[in-house]
């Protein structure tokens, strides 16, 4: 097998095809519309219209103007206006696909792991009142010590430290020693 058919391989094993149905049906329910009957997510979004009216539904004018013709290299302006959009929302870059990503179906997989951090993210915007996909992220819980506790804590010697409290391995024997004969 040829090491392109191999990484084509790999790539595609990571598409799990609930994730993609729960991805698409939360675009669908956001949208306020059902993609075409029988055609996969990747054709759908591969324009990146629905992308960035998705964003937009999400966050009102974060994408200004989407391409709706033009050829190629608009609807990949409209992919990258989608990723910029991502970013400017709150996603981390690592979060975010590559454009041919989607636009040459290399990676689709992680074209739904966006959607489904776009969907997390969604949870930390109060001003967002649609439903959200994926779990929700979890909330900070800051401590607060007071100054004995903090005290007491420096006096602990903790087992990682090299202490355990007195117990060695010494006279422990596992298994057979080792023989060494010498002039045989």
């Amino acid at each position: 097998m040829s090491l392109e058919r191999q990484v084509r391989m790999k790539i595609m094993s990571k598409r799990n095809p609930e994730e993609e149905r729960e991805a698409q049906q939360w675009v669908e329910i956001v949208l306020g519309k059902k993609f075409p009957a029988g055609m996969p997510i990747e054709d759908v979004l591969r324009d990146g219209t629905q992308l960035c009216e998705l964003m937009n539904k999400i966050k009102p004018g974060s994408i200004k103007k989407i391409n709706t013709s033009g050829g190629e290299f608009k609807m990949m302006e409209n992919i990258n206006k989608f990723q910029k959009a991502l970013i400017e929302y709150g996603l981390s870059d690592v979060d975010v696909f590559q454009t041919v990503d989607l636009w040459e179906k290399k990676d689709i997989a992680q074209v739904i792991t966006t959607l489904f951090a776009l969907g997390r993210e969604t949870y930390r915007h109060p001003e967002y009142t649609g439903p959200h996909l994926g779990p929700k992220p979890a909330d900070e819980c800051k401590r607060q010590f007071t100054e004995e506790q903090l005290r007491a804590g420096e006096s602990v010697i903790g087992l990682q430290a090299g202490s355990n409290k007195g117990a060695t391995q010494a006279g422990q024997n596992m298994g057979a020693s080792r023989k060494i004969l010498l002039g045989k």
